[in-house]
């Protein structure tokens, strides 16, 4: 495994020029998030996806977000293109930020991702390293947590090394970051928005921009 010192908030070019390639190989890479600490592959690859399922023994039924480093990235991906308005309040109030936002997946979206549901989690991350890395490989990276399935979330990167370290190609080690909460998730697929796991952002605050009370 190879391990990868940078300053997260204040990234290196060549660094990020370095982890992208790495990510553009098939490499399945522990990067740190603005909540903990991500397994990241390019979206395209589809052995890259299949090796996320067996380093985490995660079962296939479980769909994988992904991260975008723009709102623009979300045409590519989403179902016919629209966005819709209470997908446009939320992502207003809350992106960059941990809110992961379901929306129904283009045919391009693998299904693996989608666990064949039809549907894609997306986060635009409140992180400049995982933007950047994203805006230099050209595709959006998966972001499920880099852990073994039903274990906790991690926030070190040396927890992360003696969990999966056996496992990956790679690890960014950003340091520790900030924990806490994991993304809030809300499912903007049907007539109404539904909240599935409230997390960093509180369910009232949601609601709240959902209702229109909070912009």
């Amino acid at each position: 495994m190879k391990v990868i010192n940078i300053d997260q908030n204040n990234p290196n070019p060549l660094v990020v020029s370095e982890i992208a390639e790495l990510f553009k190989t098939g490499a399945v890479i522990a990067f740190p998030t603005d909540t903990f600490y991500g397994l990241g592959v390019d979206i395209t690859n589809e052995r890259a996806l299949e090796r996320i399922f067996s380093i985490k023994e995660r079962m296939r039924t479980k769909p994988i977000l992904i991260l975008i480093s723009d709102k623009k990235e979300l045409h590519s991906i989403i179902a016919g293109g629209d966005i819709p308005h209470t997908a446009e309040r939320l992502m207003n109030a809350f992106w960059p930020g941990p809110l992961t936002i379901v929306f129904r997946a283009s045919e391009s979206v693998s299904p693996l991702l989608t666990a064949y549901t039809g549907k894609i989690g997306i986060r635009l991350p409140d992180n400049e390293l995982c933007r950047n890395i994203i805006v230099k490989l050209e595709h959006p990276i998966t972001a499920t947590s880099a852990n073994i399935a039903g274990e906790k979330s991690l926030e070190n990167p040396e927890d992360v090394i003696n969990a999966i370290g056996d496992k990956i190609d790679a690890l960014i080690d950003g340091g520790r970051t900030k924990g806490g909460y994991e993304s809030s998730v809300v499912d903007v697929t049907g007539e109404q928005p539904v909240i599935l796991r409230e997390g960093a952002i509180s369910g009232s605050m949601i609601n709240e921009v959902i209702m229109g009370v909070r912009c």
